[in-house]
This record gives structure tokens, sequence and C-alpha cells, in this order.
């Protein structure tokens, strides 16, 4: 995508505004879903520049850990991980907004989610700003249903029509290929949307567009967990849980760009690694049973399908 220069309407008070209220709307939503768990806030400042505050529910009763996190940081250089693949734009400053979080419920049956939406603006003295906005959602279920797989997509797709016919095949697309371990050679889940660099559009309707994934989050997941949350399991579907959230681990460790511009940006160690999930476990050479549930995520999921 052709980065946009122009910047005289951008409106970074706009942004933030709509991303503190995400933020409560989110938290406000997965507490009354939970019934019992409560997020505790801590509110933290950065030393090169800026904070933000970390939610984080845990050991409620449906869900195990769940973190929404908004940050809004600033410094004189862009983080590695930011230039990496746009080397024009390694030396300028930076100012970095957005919300990110990561539920991981306690019932198997219920899917892990992610979503993010973030705004950055870098800047150089004598040169035109650049801005541009990001972010996404995607489903990581254990014991997948097809029904949930299929609305969770269609709500991502409802919400992209608006912004034109190609957009959720792209963003759909684009999710399926960065949410993939190239080393295990799958998928982290069954994806949903992921974009970056979005400016061509102007900046009123790419946060229209940042707007409608962050609200589309709960219109997702919300029926999914209420479906799932009360389904009987035991220790087989628990230790494959947490077989498969070291997938989750892997991935963010190693892949995952948020976390290390988090990392290499300054940013609060214990608000970025939020995302890993409370207990995870790894087995040696481990295999599914042919036919079975757990060969059913394998065999049928954890590849790029059109939903």
């Amino acid at each position: 995508m052709t980065v946009n220069t122009q910047t005289n309407q951008v409106d970074k008070e706009q942004v933030k505004t709509f991303l503190l209220s995400l933020q409560d709307i989110i938290c406000q939503a997965l507490e009354q879903e939970d019934g019992v768990g409560q997020f505790k806030q801590d509110s933290w400042d950065r030393e090169e520049g800026g904070g933000g505050r970390s939610r984080v529910l845990r050991e409620g009763k449906v869900f195990e850990q769940a973190g929404v996190n908004f940050s809004h940081v600033f410094g004189d250089k862009m983080p590695a991980s930011a230039t990496a693949h746009r080397p024009e734009l390694a030396g300028r400053s930076f100012e970095a907004m957005g919300v990110s979080l990561v539920v991981h419920p306690n019932n198997p049956y219920v899917p892990t989610s992610h979503a993010n939406v973030r705004f950055f603006i870098a800047e150089k003295e004598g040169e035109a700003p650049v801005w541009w906005f990001g972010g996404g959602f995607d489903l990581t279920p254990f014991y997948p249903v097809e029904e949930d797989c299929i609305h969770w997509h269609q709500v991502a797709k409802s919400l992209c029509e608006p912004f034109g016919e190609n957009v959720y095949q792209e963003h759909k697309d684009w999710c399926d290929r960065y949410f993939f371990l190239p080393h295990r050679n799958e998928t982290r889940g069954v994806g949903g949307l992921f974009f970056d660099d979005l400016n061509a559009w102007g900046f009123e309707d790419s946060f229209a567009y940042i707007r409608a994934v962050g609200q589309g989050y709960l219109d997702g997941y919300l029926p999914i967990v209420s479906k799932r949350k009360s389904k009987e399991f035991g220790e087989k579907e628990r230790n494959f849980q947490l077989y498969r959230r070291g997938r989750y681990v892997e991935f963010n460790l190693v892949y995952d760009r948020g976390t290390l511009f988090g990392l290499q940006s300054g940013g609060r160690t214990e608000s970025i690694l939020m995302s890993m999930p409370p207990m995870a476990r790894w087995e040696y050479c481990w295999a599914p049973e042919p036919g079975s549930p757990e060969a059913n995520l394998y065999d049928d999921y954890l590849k790029p399908r059109e939903w």
C-alpha cells in the first residue's frame, strides 16, 4: 500500500478518545459475560514518553485470564520492529496509541480470542509526517464448532462491506498469512481480520474502519462464549487446551510484531506479556489420535479456508 503523507485532517485526540472508550466498553461486556470476575487496572508511565492503563481479569467464572490494554507512547526514534519493512522511516520520531486484548477462557470449548486497533504517526523535521492505522481480530479455538467460525467470519465480512467489496477478502487473507507458525506449518487459529499501514482511504474512512473493527469484536465473540461456556469438559480436554496454548506462546514470542514493538520501544513488560496464557504446556512429539476431536482441529481448521 502506498503511504499517504497527507495529515491535514488527522485528529489524534479523537482517536485517543475512541480507544479509551473502547477499552471501557469491552471490559464492561466481558465482566458481564463472566458474571464473577472483575478487571483490575494498573496505570503506568513510560520513561521515554507516554504510558497507558492495563486491565486484567483473573480467575473468573468464564475467563481464566483476560487482558485489555490501552497504551499511548511516543519517542525520538522508531523501534527496529516498526522500520524493518519500511527502512525509510528510520530516524523519525513516533507516536503510537492503541487497544490490544487477549482473552483466555477456562472452558476448552470456548475459543481464545485476540483483538487490536492502533494508530501510528512518524515525524521528521523538514519532512511530511506519515500516519497509518492497523489492527484486526482473530479466533483460536481448541474444539472448533463450524457454525461458530462461520459466525465469526460473517461478522467480519459484514463490518467490512461498507468499506469496499474486496476489503474482507484482503484482510482475511492477510490474517491467515500473519497468524501462521512456519515452524509448525499451521495457522494459530481460524483467523479473522488483519491489516496494517492503512491510510490510503484518508483519515476519516480509515478511522471509521478501526471503529467498526473494534466494536465488531464483541459482536463476533460474545455469542460464541455464551453458547459454549457451560459445556462440560474433563482432564483430557483441559490438557489439550493447555498444549494448544503453547502454540499461542510460540507465536507471540517468536513472530508477533506487536510484542516486538512493545519490548523494543521500552513499553511496560507486564502489559506487553499479558497476552501470555496463565498456564500452558508442551509435550515432546505429541500427535492427536486419528479421528479424535483433537485431530479434527488439525485436519480441518489449522489451515486457511473460506467461510
